[in-house]
């Protein structure tokens, strides 16, 4: 498992865990390949059947307090929007559009969850576009649109189910918390060759909740 690696990094700008996420790519070893892929969230719950922590009210509540404590914990400077969830669309185009640097990324994130605003904030969304050199127009291309579409459906081939999710050598990291066993993956732990996790590979199924 050791030697250079090619991540695919899944992610959506509406998930507070994608953005501190996006904050800790810098400790991944220095030769690893990072290819950002926006995807929206909301499509993965609905061809999960899952969903999202935000739409569960105690969880909710729980997600934003974890959130701040988990920022405060790393040092990451975060500033809730004025409301969630929203409609993340804009800006997953706006980073397709943008043209899906590492740049673009970080800076669509910070405008959400350091300066706190959303797309539907007209004058600094404008001013957004403006940055990265957008025009609303190429939002609503078919390009940015088909591109998107694209993630997602690779998304779901690959077994993504959530965000942010790292996929490499063909298996899934999902979740801030995985950061530090995605790290171990990259270095080539012997855990990942332990009786302990190929074991926990097969578990059978047991009783299923009735829906």
């Amino acid at each position: 498992m050791s030697g250079k690696k090619t991540i695919d990094w899944y992610f959506d700008f509406i998930s507070p865990f994608s953005y501190l996420q996006a904050e800790l790519l810098h400790t991944l070893p220095a030769d690893t390949e990072l290819r950002y892929r926006p995807v929206l969230l909301a499509g993965l719950l609905d061809h999960w059947d899952n969903k999202g922590p935000a739409e569960i009210a105690p969880k909710r509540t729980w997600t934003f307090e974890h959130c701040a404590w988990l920022a405060h914990r790393q040092g990451i400077p975060i500033t809730m929007p004025g409301h969630h969830p929203f409609n993340p669309l804009p800006l997953l185009r706006l980073f397709i559009a943008a043209g899906g640097s590492a740049q673009a990324m970080r800076r669509i994130f910070h405008f959400v969850w350091r300066e706190g605003r959303l797309p539907t904030d007209e004058a600094p969304f404008r001013a957004l576009l403006q940055e990265l050199r957008v025009t609303p127009e190429m939002l609503g291309s078919d390009e940015v649109k088909q591109a998107l579409r694209r993630n997602g459906e690779a998304a779901i081939a690959a077994g993504v189910f959530g965000v942010p999710t790292a996929v490499v050598d063909n298996r899934c990291f999902w979740g801030l918390d995985a950061t530090d066993m995605l790290q171990a993956w990259l270095r080539g732990d012997p855990f990942f060759q332990s009786s302990a996790f190929l074991g926990a590979q097969t578990l059978p199924p047991g009783i299923q909740r009735k829906k």
